[in-house]
């Protein structure tokens, strides 16, 4: 089958660095709003019998590139491509993985449901929670990040430094980069009040006249971080704090909370586009990795 890859608008330049790293150029199409919102998709090449990878995140606005990727496919299906891959570096609405109180959905396996109803294959970058490949009907390929952040954190690293889970969900992502890196790690116990509001228990850990490297999955409205920087400055940490995610979206006014903040660098992927005008920001790619995955997963024809 011909390799056919097609950017949805939610990272174009990710999408455009994986195919030149494939050695071919994205697939024609439109994506484009009409004046009333909705969402006008058309494929403008043949791809009859083709393998075709669609690279489309779901980050802000999740509801609408969540849609575009829907559409896009449903367009490939219609045009008879012969597989259907998406390529979702960052997957949204992977934290409404549960039910909190009774009237809530579950919004992450209506995600899946509604993806494995146009797509025969998922390629993702660390889930929120990995947990939630098992609300999948198609194959789910799972990737991580991890190693690269940490390999570009070797550069920087120092005997005074500790890893910290800025919560217990992140204990287990901190170990990881802890054995990559043969530093300590700490965890902080913290409590969600709501989407923006985050309190601490306690800090688990030597962290006293120690360097920090906070590491998460993702970060979103800034309040895990920005509530546990405060509470390991309190604890007496170096003001020299460095935060690892695989997913930096940075939603809200978060930015000015965390300038006011001693953290020197927040260091992520492109999984979305990268936030301007903020900390110091070190941008690994997922180029190399993504591009590595769909020739695998092309050579399985």
């Amino acid at each position: 089958m011909i390799l056919t890859l097609f950017a949805g608008r939610g990272n174009h330049p990710l999408a455009h660095a994986v195919a030149a790293r494939l050695g071919i150029t994205p697939g024609r199409c439109v994506l484009e709003y009409f004046p009333d919102g909705e969402i006008h998709t058309e494929i403008q090449q043949e791809i009859q019998g083709h393998d075709v990878y669609l690279i489309q995140p779901t980050g802000p606005p999740a509801a609408d590139h969540l849609l575009q990727l829907l559409l896009l496919a449903d367009a490939c299906l219609r045009a008879g491509a012969g597989r259907l891959t998406g390529v979702i570096p960052y997957f949204g609405y992977a934290r409404q993985d549960r039910r909190t109180h009774g009237g809530e959905p579950v919004g992450a396996r209506l995600m899946a449901d509604l993806l494995s109803s146009r797509l025969q294959r998922i390629v993702t970058v660390d889930l929120h929670n990995p947990a939630i490949e098992g609300f999948f009907t198609i194959p789910l390929e799972h990737l991580s990040a991890v190693p690269l952040l940490a390999e570009a954190l070797r550069a920087e690293r120092a005997a005074d430094q500790v890893i910290v889970a800025p919560d217990l969900g992140a204990a287990k992502l901190a170990r990881q980069y802890g054995e990559y890196l043969n530093l300590p790690v700490a965890y902080v116990d913290k409590v969600r009040h709501s989407g923006h509001e985050v309190s601490v228990r306690s800090v688990i850990g030597e962290i006293e006249g120690r360097s920090p490297i906070l590491v998460d999955d993702m970060i979103s409205t800034g309040g895990t971080i920005i509530s546990a920087t405060e509470a390991l400055l309190e604890k007496g940490c170096r003001p020299q704090i460095i935060v690892a995610a695989s997913h930096t979206l940075l939603a809200g006014s978060v930015g000015p909370r965390l300038s006011g903040l001693p953290v020197r660098k927040i260091l992520s992927t492109d999984s979305v586009p990268p936030p301007c005008g903020l900390v110091p920001m070190k941008i690994v790619s997922l180029d190399q990795m993504l591009a590595a995955t769909i020739i695998r997963l092309h050579g399985e024809d």
